[in-house]
This record gives C-alpha cells, sequence and structure tokens, in this order.
C-alpha cells in the first residue's frame, strides 16, 4: 500500500484538510493506496507555486529545459520495474502493458526536448517602412493537466511534456484510480532538476472533484488547460472553460470503426482488430469498438476473427501469463456486462457469450447489432467489438461517421487508392490505411474530431496549443503620421 500526498512546490505534503481517499485494487479489493485529497487551498498553492517557478523556468536557455528532459526520460526508463509493480496493483493490467507506457512515456520526454530549440516565430511583410514584423511564440505561464488512468503514464507524460518544453509551468490534476503512478511520474521530472514548483501534483476524492477541477480552471494565474478523459467530463470542463476564457485542449471518448473493404488482406485485418479490439481490456480511447465488413467477404472475416478471439484470454496479471489482465474496477466490469446484456436481449448474436467475473472479463464479439442497442452509440471501454455488414463504399462510410466520436479509424484494402478514398471520407481525427486503430507516437498530431475533442498533442502540433503567438514590430525608420 502506497501513502500518495500531493507535490506543490517541490515538497510532499498532505491534504491541508488532513483528508485523504482509498484507491481499491482491481487485483483482490485491497487497498493500494491512501491519497491525500486536496482541498481548495492546496488547488490556490499548487497554483501559486507554478505561478512564481514560471519566472525562471520560462527563461532558462532551451538546451537547459532539453537536458533535464532527457534526464527525465532516462530516469523513467531505469524505473521500469518499479512503474509495473505499482501499475498491476493500481489499475490491474499486464506487465506488458506498463512496459510499453514506460517506454512510450520516455519517448514523448525526448520528443518535447527535442522540440525546445524548435518554437520559432517568422518575420511578416509589413506595408509601414522601416518596420519590422515578427510573429513570436511564447509561454502562456501556469497549464493545467488532467490525465486519465488506462495509459496511466503515457497520458500524464503526454499532458505535461510538450507545457514544460514550451517553457510553461505544470500543475497535475491526477487521476483518483492511478494516483501513485501520475505522483511518479512528477517526481521524475522533479529529481531531473526542473526546479521547484515547475511540477505540481493535486489528488482529491471523486466527491471533490467538481469544485477541484472548477478552482483550477478558473484561477485567475491559470492560462492553459489540457484534459484527456471521458466526453462526459470533458464537456464540463470545456463549458468552466469558456466561463473564463480559458483555452481548453481537450482528446476525449472514441468509438473507433475498422472499415474492412472486399479486397482486404483478411488475416492482416483480423490480427489488427483483435490488437485494437483487445489490448489493455479494450480501454483506449482508439479501442476498435466497431468492424464494418463487406458482405461479400464478411462470412470469412467473422469465421477468422471468432477462431483468433478465442485464442485471446484474460487473467490475473500476477498469477497467470494470459495475454490481458483485469479490468481497472468492478463497476468498469458492470457498465460492459450491462451493454452486453442489453445487446444480447435485443437481438445481437454473441458467438463468445459474456464471460465476467468480478474484475476478470474475457474478450467478446458482438454480431447483428442494430442502432436500438446502447452498445450502438456508447463507448464501451472494454474489450468488446461489434460487427456490421455492408454493400458498397458508400454505406461503409456513413456507417463509419454514424456516431458522434471521430477519434481514430482504420481501413483495410490491397488496392490502396481504394482505401484512401475511403480513408478520406471518414470524420475521424487520425486513420489508419493497413493498421490498427490504436497506434500511438511521439511525434504525431493526436486528436480527434467531433465529440471526441479539439486540438492536439504531439510534436510541432503542440507547440501551437502551448504558446502565445505574439505580433511584435521594431520601427527602424522615421514613421510618417497623418496629425
Amino acid at each position: 500500500m502506497h501513502n500518495v500526498q500531493l507535490l506543490i512546490n517541490g515538497q510532499s505534503r498532505p491534504a491541508s484538510s488532513g483528508k485523504t481517499f482509498k484507491r481499491i485494487s482491481p487485483l483482490d479489493g485491497s487497498v493500494a493506496a491512501i491519497v491525500a485529497s486536496a482541498s481548495l487551498d492546496d488547488v490556490d498553492h499548487a497554483i501559486e507555486s507554478a505561478h512564481r517557478a514560471f519566472a525562471e523556468w520560462s527563461t532558462l536557455a532551451p538546451t537547459e529545459r532539453r537536458a533535464r528532459l532527457l534526464k527525465a526520460a532516462d530516469l523513467m526508463e531505469q524505473r521500469t520495474a518499479q512503474f509495473t509493480q505499482v501499475g498491476i496493483q493500481e489499475t490491474g493490467s499486464t506487465a506488458a502493458w506498463y512496459g510499453f507506457n514506460v517506454q512510450l512515456g520516455a519517448n514523448m520526454l525526448r520528443e518535447a526536448a527535442a522540440m525546445t530549440t524548435q518554437i520559432t516565430g517568422q518575420l511578416l511583410p509589413s506595408d509601414i517602412r522601416g518596420n519590422i514584423a515578427m510573429g513570436v511564440r511564447a509561454p502562456c505561464g501556469v497549464v493545467v493537466a488532467m490525465a486519465p488512468w488506462n495509459a496511466p503514464i503515457i497520458l500524464a507524460v503526454r499532458a505535461i511534456a510538450m507545457p514544460l518544453a514550451c517553457g510553461n509551468t505544470v500543475v497535475l490534476k491526477s487521476s483518483e484510480s492511478s494516483p501513485t503512478l501520475h505522483r511518479m511520474v512528477a517526481e521524475i521530472l522533479h529529481e531531473s532538476g526542473i526546479g521547484n514548483g515547475v511540477i505540481n501534483v493535486i489528488s482529491h476524492a471523486a466527491e471533490d472533484a467538481a469544485q477541484v477541477v472548477s478552482r483550477l480552471i478558473s484561477h485567475p494565474l491559470t492560462k492553459r488547460v489540457n484534459f484527456t478523459g471521458s466526453t462526459r467530463v470533458g464537456k464540463i470542463v470545456a463549458q468552466v472553460a469558456a466561463q473564463y476564457l480559458k483555452p481548453v485542449l481537450l482528446e476525449l471518448g472514441g468509438k473507433s470503426p475498422v472499415v474492412i473493404l472486399a479486397q482486404a488482406d483478411l488475416d492482416a485485418a483480423v490480427n489488427a482488430v483483435v490488437f485494437g479490439a483487445f489490448i489493455n481490456q479494450g480501454q483506449i480511447c482508439m479501442s476498435t469498438e466497431r468492424v464494418l465488413v463487406d458482405e461479400a467477404i464478411s462470412a470469412r472475416f467473422i469465421e477468422k476473427l471468432i477462431d483468433k478471439t478465442k485464442t485471446i484470454h484474460a487473467g490475473h496479471p500476477l498469477t497467470s501469463a494470459a495475454t490481458l489482465g483485469l479490468m481497472e474496477s468492478r463497476r468498469a466490469a458492470e457498465h460492459a456486462h450491462a451493454l452486453l446484456h442489453d445487446a444480447q436481449l435485443k437481438g445481437a448474436l454473441l458467438p463468445l457469450g459474456i464471460q465476467i467475473q468480478d474484475t476478470l472479463m474475457q474478450p467478446t464479439l458482438v454480431i447483428n447489432i442494430t442502432p436500438d442497442m446502447r452498445l450502438y452509440t456508447e463507448e464501451s471501454f472494454a474489450p468488446i467489438c461489434t460487427i456490421q455488414r455492408f454493400n458498397g463504399e458508400d454505406e461503409a462510410v456513413a456507417l463509419a461517421n454514424d456516431s458522434e466520436f471521430g477519434l481514430a479509424a482504420a481501413v483495410f484494402s490491397l488496392d490502396l487508392a481504394q482505401a484512401w478514398s475511403v480513408a478520406n471520407r471518414i470524420e475521424s481525427g487520425i486513420c489508419h490505411i493497413n493498421g490498427p486503430t490504436v497506434q500511438d507516437e511521439a511525434n504525431m498530431p493526436f486528436g480527434g474530431l467531433k465529440h471526441s475533442g479539439y486540438g492536439r498533442f504531439g510534436g510541432q502540433a503542440a507547440i501551437a496549443e502551448f504558446t502565445e503567438l505574439r505580433w511584435i514590430t521594431m520601427q527602424t525608420a522615421p514613421r510618417h503620421y497623418p496629425f
């Protein structure tokens, strides 16, 4: 069991009220962590600490910021075993998943480090004689970052690395489900020498979420907000931010479709679907939730998909060599069961049935899904993949776009011109041709459309999100005025 405190101005401290909450492990129902539950005073102190640290961090030479971020990346990799041990206990997935989290998290730190010298401006043509006009990108100030539990290391790093690289300071609001992991990410950055107050961490009990989030956003010293999580909460974050005219980057839910065209390599498509649908128990915003397959090849494809899915099993990550681990909580498993039961009652075919015991859920497929079923529209965030048939490209595109979400998608066909045409018509921020929907690289522009959010994380695209573009001029010759 871990005792997780707040991190404010480089110091670990309990909540000012003394309040704590418990994170319950999905492994066995034991207490994984006792966590400080921040008061509004704690929120204010964290933001004020970040504001004080901004003066020095924002003026630090870019190569020095780069060196400290690179050191943090090395420290993160050195602690892979510790992250893995805590991750299994806290959120219940497999050692392989947390190892991948550390690897990509370290790469994101290195990519952010590389961006410190790529924050450029431009000279702009001016009609005023002797006037040098410039577009200059400058740090914003205090950035509030809110990360979820499902890819705990990757998404915590993504929330804070580019804001830091751009010269901002950060207050990270950790997830109630992965507070220890998020605190560990911040500790590594602090140990890398970025300085007191440059990174701060606020944790809170679930019942305090609304007031803590509201104060984090509304505080006058907060200049930017980024949030990764559910669309429901993302809408609340956006509404609060709008009240205070705070720019916000949102990466929200998804219901990613994979379109299998008639000329697809069926074995490659099956492998990509199984990976995209079931990795991390389907608890990824990019997870393949919907398979759309051409009627002409549907029988062969479905048979292959069922056979492949039968080879994938979930088990206890400490006592089993199973491919998949546990669901994040009993509540998550119950939500998945409710969606499957509703679909079954309304006529869907479940060739692998419903196999859920406590937080252990086996992957399953749903055939003949219809719009009246909850699973048609709701994000399952579970190892569930639905299958629909289509006739022709137009119907395939219409079905792919028949969702409020628009994060990731994929198209499979050996006719690349056809695949490109279909991919360009799908309403998503990300689309992969002959690849899985679950794919992430540190330098890629990551984000969605529609109810999957707006703005982009990753590489140069993130520079615009975490800097202010200023117009600055310098008059170098006498200037004529009309009066």
